[in-house]
């Protein structure tokens, strides 16, 4: 019972909870056990966001192919794939999911999943070399991103179920801000050891240790209580997935929540042109590598709880605020480039310039997750979220084809057209309703 009390008076603490009861969405027995979730999902997010950030498909995972010899057009398919390999089956899995009435284990799947792709990835790095190592990683990226679709479809619903509405920003916000503290770390250590190569065999036991990251998260989360759902809606899969399509036809917020979320790509898309430009004027590749895992770090440790918090009090202003960041910083590099080229020689410039871009996509990111989760309830919510990961998957596809411009705009005109589809997309939010 006391162990109880202090994780109540924990969680009010970290909440700044006032009232108790402001459990709306969410039945009476969820609601008792609201303050051990929310810090067994706050545990389990922080592993899986941890993972993520030390297998980061925009900056570690090119260094990897690059020193492993892979051809540059494998390379560039490596965000494209990543993203929408988890997000184009979302519809269907989703109606799979629907007919479970305890969804966890989904995430659980999903997460030890994508721990044994990595594993593999990491094998791959010791053993393979060349075309054969990019196809190969291509492969178990694609298998990775299959198990990342699966927690996603599900992490939504479980926290819909699980924790209140004006709760689940922070619940974000706190995990990917801790997880940012060992990224951190990370970064220092590649800092440390800037003058030394960095080899495949390092990049496998740097992989593995995700990999482990990820098991350690599936058996976290497996401990949220969570109680039986509504199990409706769960018929054939294919036909229950075209279905549920027509959703954009009949609800005018969800459709234009989707138009603005494929804008907002713009952030995640111009990452990895930062990468890029960073390292066409430097020689330093191991130390550029950490102060780049350094600034993205950073910008989680101290960006994430802030946009978390402001996203429970308006998530459609966290979006907006969130895409300003990179739509601006992203114009402005395109004038810097035009006028002031000789300031990307400067090592650092780039990794501050990137952890700028990185504290806009947390907003996006949060606020987007946030907006979606309350935007339905029920089984709603899960349509919602497959529907919208789908659409924006089979966007992420084609977006690959946005590194050809750089042939003929450039680099830095790449990232300007991708900032002016974040201004878009900004005017577009503007639209947005407010969700109580």
């Amino acid at each position: 019972m006391s162990k109880k009390i202090k994780i109540d008076s924990l969680y009010e603490k970290l909440v700044n909870e006032e009232d108790a009861r402001v459990c709306k969405a969410i039945d009476e027995s969820a609601c008792k056990v609201v303050p051990g979730n929310f810090f067994i999902t706050i545990i389990s997010y922080f592993f899986n966001k941890l993972a993520d950030s030390v297998a980061n498909a925009k900056i570690v995972l090119p260094w990897i192919m690059e020193s492993l010899n892979v051809p540059i057009f494998l390379i560039s398919f490596l965000v494209p794939i990543r993203e929408s390999g988890s997000l184009l089956p979302q519809l269907v899995i989703a109606a799979y999911i629907r007919k479970m009435p305890i969804r966890k284990n989904i995430w659980v799947l999903g997460s030890f999943g994508q721990a044994l792709c990595m594993i593999g990835i990491a094998i791959v790095a010791i053993t393979l070399e060349g075309i054969a190592a990019g196809y190969a990683i291509i492969g178990l990226l694609i298998l990775f991103s299959l198990a990342r679709g699966l927690s996603s479809v599900a992490a939504k619903d479980v926290v819909g179920k699980t924790i209140p509405k004006t709760r689940r920003g922070a619940l974000n916000g706190w995990s990917a801000s801790a997880a940012g503290i060992l990224v951190i770390a990370l970064g220092i250590y590649f800092l440390i050891n800037g003058e030394k190569p960095f080899s495949p065999s390092n990049f496998a036991v740097l992989l593995s240790l995700a990999g482990l990251f990820w098991i350690i998260a599936g058996i976290v989360y497996s401990r949220i209580k969570e109680f039986d759902g509504e199990t409706e809606g769960g018929g054939n899969a294919a036909v229950v997935a075209f279905k549920k399509l027509s959703i954009l036809k009949t609800d005018n917020n969800f459709r234009l929540f989707v138009i603005t979320r494929a804008l907002f790509l713009c952030s995640v898309l111009s990452a990895p042109f930062y990468v890029v430009l960073a390292q066409k004027n430097s020689d330093s590749n191991t130390y550029l590598l950490g102060l780049f895992i350094l600034s993205s770090g950073m910008a989680n440790l101290f960006s994430a709880p802030i946009w978390g918090k402001f996203s429970d009090i308006s998530s459609r202003k966290v979006m907006i605020y969130g895409a300003l960041i990179c739509s601006v910083l992203g114009i402005f590099i395109f004038f810097m480039d035009m006028y002031f080229q000789s300031l990307f020689s400067i090592i650092w410039v780039m990794p501050i310039l990137y952890f700028i871009l990185s504290i806009g996509y947390q907003g996006i990111r949060i606020g987007r997750k946030t907006y979606l989760v309350d935007l339905a309830e029920g089984n709603k919510r899960t349509d919602y979220v497959a529907v919208s990961n789908t659409l924006i998957g089979i966007i992420l596809l084609f977006s690959g084809l946005i590194g050809t411009l750089s042939s003929i705009i450039s680099l830095a005109g790449v990232i300007l057209f991708l900032s002016i589809l974040g201004i878009i997309g900004i005017i577009l939010a503007l639209k947005l309703p407010e969700i109580e």
